[in-house]
């Protein structure tokens, strides 16, 4: 197992590496945006990153209310992996916001517009930050279930992000993925964009499986110190 996670994070550094090498000096700049346009690549990668986190948070939560009253470990496990989840999705929308507002500054003359996919985006944010401040300071299955149903209803949010574009005359740019006519990149670069998705997914799973680790042994010394506590009491 050790040796897996010293591959993975080996791979995670090359993929980084070569993301970072492909994007910079590789693909052509953009003949409108300029130089500029490369942190594009990261920004892309980051909100890809961002949904793939959500959606995993939000099938982590449906099993742990399908679990809590049925399998205790199971459900332990589920409420690990939505929190980990959680913490590794709101990393990557803070980098998608940072990206998106230095990108923004120099092609838009400002730094945030109150448009449509910006403001539903910073709405998601604070969503779950909110979900990762109730798991901070309460504690308790009360908690937990709260949380897995705010996170539920939290990921309505995600498509309505990723459908703004398209519901909504928007400021900001096209969809690189399924936009439709005149979306898109040119296709010399979209190697820059896989390489830095996979690296940046390869990233974000390495992050979770430590925190995830690390939430299921807090949540275990839980368990151990309630379990002392009613043998005091009893």
């Amino acid at each position: 197992m050790k040796l897996f996670r010293w591959l993975w994070v080996a791979l995670t550094l090359g993929l980084l590496a070569q993301g970072f090498r492909v994007a910079m000096f590789v693909v052509p700049p953009d003949s409108n945006q300029g130089e500029i346009q490369r942190i594009f690549y990261y920004h892309v990668s980051a909100w890809c990153g961002m949904s793939v986190f959500f959606a995993i948070n939000l099938l982590a939560s449906i099993a742990y209310l399908v679990y809590r009253n049925r399998n205790s470990v199971r459900a332990m496990k589920a409420d690990a992996l939505a929190i980990s989840t959680a913490e590794m999705g709101v990393v990557f929308c803070t980098v998608g916001l940072i990206t998106g507002s230095l990108w923004a500054r120099p092609v838009w003359g400002i730094w945030w517009t109150w448009d449509e996919r910006l403001t539903s985006t910073l709405v998601l944010y604070l969503i779950y930050v909110a979900y990762l401040l109730l798991r901070r300071f309460a504690a308790g299955p009360q908690m937990q279930t709260l949380a897995a149903v705010m996170a539920i209803f939290g990921y309505a949010d995600v498509p309505i992000v990723y459908m703004s574009t398209r519901w909504w005359r928007t400021q900001h740019p096209a969809p690189v993925f399924f936009g439709g006519p005149n979306a898109g990149l040119d296709p010399s670069m979209l190697p820059a964009v896989f390489w830095n998705l996979a690296a940046w997914l390869a990233w974000g799973v390495m992050l979770v499986a430590f925190r995830y680790g690390v939430a299921v042994r807090d949540q275990l010394k839980e368990q151990q110190a309630a379990l002392r506590a009613l043998e005091a009491a009893g």
